[in-house]
């Protein structure tokens, strides 16, 4: 029991790394670990939300002590977001879930290619300045029903319409506390966590805070193209490590 918590736990600080520092990746790392030892689709989500309560609280916290916030953006995100996942998190408690996440990684491949060709591109940062709620939304759907998604839809569609890597990074993870417990909420609510998650909860939860100030430190350190690099890169990756997994 001791050595599965274990596991969790360095699952968890690496899943938190990578989102603490690039804007996304906790849900699918993690989500994708537990689907591959036999965990179900909403017994996965539900876990990983309920450890993402405490990583992303002390992640936003940490974001907002590092100045890494666009107050405004958060704004047009949050409500959204939270009612996208409220949504989203009962959807996945009636349908199968993994069903629908080869077209979400085609979405993110296409964030990922854009996001790089961006990187190289002279242009300046414009920012996305419409269908911000669209985009809450979806991002909330679809990470309760993948698992984890908010990051990657949320983040790599800001930073492909050219929004400034750092404030967007850091606002989206501030966002994704309050999308988070609304999901979480849900699933309480139908029976989805249960006592057999809590091995699972707190080695992903304890983790996840561990890393989280080192992610936010991260992410005031790195230069915007170095960092638009790395996320395009990750998004890639793991797009195609998902539509390869449900397709072959």
């Amino acid at each position: 029991m001791i050595e599965g918590l274990i596991i969790y736990i360095v699952v968890g600080f690496f899943a938190q790394m990578i989102d603490g520092s690039l804007g996304m990746a906790y849900g699918v790392s993690a989500t994708s670990f537990l689907l591959g030892v036999g965990v179900s689709p909403a017994i996965a989500s539900a876990s990983v939300h309920t450890a993402e309560v405490f990583t992303t609280g002390v992640s936003g916290i940490s974001h907002w002590k590092f100045g890494n916030l666009d107050k405004e953006l958060i704004k047009k995100l949050l409500v959204p977001g939270v009612l996208g996942g409220i949504l989203g998190a009962y959807v996945l408690t009636n349908l199968p879930g993994n069903a629908l996440k080869p077209f979400i990684a085609l979405y993110l491949l296409l964030m990922g290619v854009r996001i790089l060709l961006k990187a190289f591109s002279k242009s300046p940062f414009q920012g996305l300045k419409t269908h911000l709620t669209i985009l809450g939304l979806t991002g909330g759907i679809f990470d309760a029903i993948g698992g984890g998604g908010w990051g990657p839809i949320v983040t790599s569609t800001l930073i492909s319409q050219g929004n400034t890597p750092r404030t967007t990074i850091g606002s989206v993870n501030f966002t994704e506390f309050f999308v988070t417990f609304a999901e979480v909420a849900t699933f309480i609510v139908t029976m989805t966590i249960g006592k057999d998650n809590w091995q699972v909860i707190v080695g992903l939860a304890l983790g996840g805070v561990i890393a989280a100030p080192l992610g936010a430190y991260l992410t005031r350190r790195i230069p915007a193209k170095t960092m638009m690099i790395i996320v395009g890169a990750l998004i890639i990756f793991l797009s195609l490590r998902t539509i390869y997994l449900a397709w072959f």
